[in-house]
């Protein structure tokens, strides 16, 4: 198995972080509050991608549609390796590169911050077994120079970490869109045409674009789909994510 490893850093260091492996039993000290000199220094130089569910959250919080959020708050690019589309968040400045949502005091959308502010300091390496398609997980401590947190706060395990952050339910989408992508590596190497691009992207980051193509435009086809799925899929943001995973699947793939 390849292992993919997640810098959970939210900026990009200018030095190489030190990445310690760490089980999930092992524990560690950390604490970021406005009492550490370092405080909201890694909301600066600002290198941040964004998964689909990161998404879902924030355009919620912010009582903005995907598409004002999209347009707002992120850049879109073309993975290096996977050729398909991602998704950054856009700094609110070319000066220092400062995060959109940092204040003085802190977040300001802290209970539904992305992924890998809710990770760091840990980073995550998954793999996925082509034989059985079981995703695997290792998690490595990631000190970078300029923080000081690690001074701080009382021992926590990973496994206590995780559970303090809220991050299971993001780690299990977040898996499902590597499926995707280990999919798209094995059976479409290379860059997507711009028709498939854009489906994935309004697929699984344009939610609200999603939904109003289904409704309007009939745009899931031939699809095969439960109707009591696509009803909740169509009242509720995460239900219409998985089928966009699915038919995504599908639509470009030929599976399902």
């Amino acid at each position: 198995m390849i292992w993919k490893v997640f810098i959970n850093s939210i900026g990009a260091p200018a030095v190489e972080p030190d990445l310690t492996p760490i089980s999930l039993h092992e524990a560690f000290c950390f604490a970021c509050t406005p009492e550490v000199a370092c405080f909201n220094a890694c909301c600066r130089d600002l290198n941040q991608f964004l998964t689909p569910y990161d998404i879902l959250r924030l355009k919620k919080h912010l009582g903005l549609s995907s598409e004002q959020f999209l347009a707002q708050y992120t850049l879109q690019h073309t993975g290096p390796e996977s050729g398909l589309p991602i998704v950054t968040l856009k700094p609110a400045n070319n000066h220092d590169l400062l995060c959109p949502f940092v204040t003085e005091k802190g977040c300001s959308v802290y209970e539904n911050r992305p992924s890998s502010c809710r990770m760091y300091p840990l980073a995550r390496a998954v793999a996925r077994s082509r034989e059985t398609g079981v995703i695997s997980e290792r998690f490595m401590l990631l000190k970078e120079p300029h923080c000081l947190g690690f001074n701080q706060g009382s021992p926590r395990t990973v496994l206590q970490w995780l559970g303090d952050q809220q991050i299971a339910v993001y780690n299990e989408i977040n898996d499902k869109l590597i499926q995707i992508i280990s999919l798209k590596n094995r059976l479409m190497p290379g860059v997507l045409d711009l028709k498939s691009r854009h489906l994935f992207f309004t697929a699984l980051y344009d939610l609200d674009g999603f939904r109003s193509r289904i409704i309007n435009k009939g745009l899931l086809g031939d699809f095969q789909i439960d109707s009591s799925v696509l009803e909740k899929a169509l009242e509720d943001d995460v239900a219409l994510l998985e089928v966009g995973m699915k038919w995504i699947e599908y639509a470009l793939f030929g599976i399902g």
